[in-house]
């Protein structure tokens, strides 16, 4: 069994300190693919949905979206104020090592359940973001697309009293709950004048079958499987595990709580997810 020292890491009880071994252990001399999520980014400043000290909140369904102006402007005020910070959030140490892995050709690449595009922007090159992406909106009339900067701009422009507004709490999703709404001005599709739409997957919608199509592929062409920063409360995360686990691939789990799929996996190590990757992008290259 491999003995964590001599890295750069914090100080790890013993205990856990064993179960990183072993994880080094079970994935060295292997190809890996990453599942990520909200626990990655926690250490960039964006909270966890689910994880200890998470906001009591219910993120706006689609129906929800779709269905009520009112429901829209809610949203578009919270998320534009969220999205400020959110967007100046950078990536951390867990992104990196991540990314450090991939270009040393160990980690395969990287699925993620998070919208942030903080693995894109830490460099990793093959990244599978599962629920969409901030960075775009799309006209759910026309399917226009639009950087979600220039929209940011536009939406300041018509709505000036935004730029004052710093009281923010953030979401994981960059969206927040402001008090009032009934000012705001929604954005609208300047090709056609319909409805505009983050592209993110929202509750109550299905993820794209060729996205989870493309997620599977990554597990299939890897060696093993790690998953961190994730409860797997969603499905696509628990089916992903599946397919790794019947093609009898070690699935090691960092994350701080329980998950859906402790018992089955190879190793679980029960803490954040930052310094367990760093940890992981030092040893996997010395292992080989």
């Amino acid at each position: 069994m491999t003995i964590v020292t001599g890295l750069d890491t914090d100080e790890y009880d013993p205990a856990t300190s064993a179960l990183i071994g072993r994880a080094i252990d079970a994935l060295a001399g292997r190809r890996v693919a990453f599942l990520t999520g909200a626990g990655v980014s926690t250490d960039s400043g964006i909270p966890d949905y689910r994880g200890k000290g998470a906001p009591e909140r219910t993120p706006m369904t689609a129906q929800q979206f779709l269905a009520s102006e009112q429901a829209r402007r809610r949203y578009w005020v919270g998320s534009h104020l969220g999205w400020r910070t959110f967007a100046s959030a950078s990536p951390n140490g867990g992104h990196e090592a991540i990314a450090s892995l991939e270009a040393s050709e160990i980690a395969t690449g990287v699925v993620t359940q998070n919208v942030d595009g903080l693995h894109v922007r830490a460099g990793s090159r093959r990244v599978v973001e599962l629920h969409g992406t901030m960075r775009r909106v799309f006209c759910t009339h026309c399917g226009q697309v639009f950087d979600r900067r220039d929209l940011a701009v536009r939406v300041e422009a018509d709505n000036p009293w935004l730029a004052i507004d710093d009281d923010v709490v953030l979401g994981p999703d960059g969206d927040v709950r402001p008090e009032t709404v009934e000012d705001f001005v929604v954005p609208m599709c300047t090709v056609c004048d319909g409805m505009l739409k983050p592209d993110v997957v929202f509750f109550g919608e299905f993820i794209p079958a060729e996205k989870f199509r493309e997620a599977e592929q990554l597990v299939h062409t890897s060696e093993a499987l790690v998953v961190a920063g994730s409860s797997l409360v969603v499905n696509s995360g628990i089916r992903l595990v599946e397919r790794a686990r019947r093609r009898k691939l070690p699935v090691v789990i960092i994350n701080r709580g329980a998950t859906r799929v402790d018992a089955r996996a190879t190793v679980k190590i029960d803490t954040g997810a930052t310094e367990v990757l760093r940890t992981l992008a030092v040893a996997l290259p010395a292992a080989r």
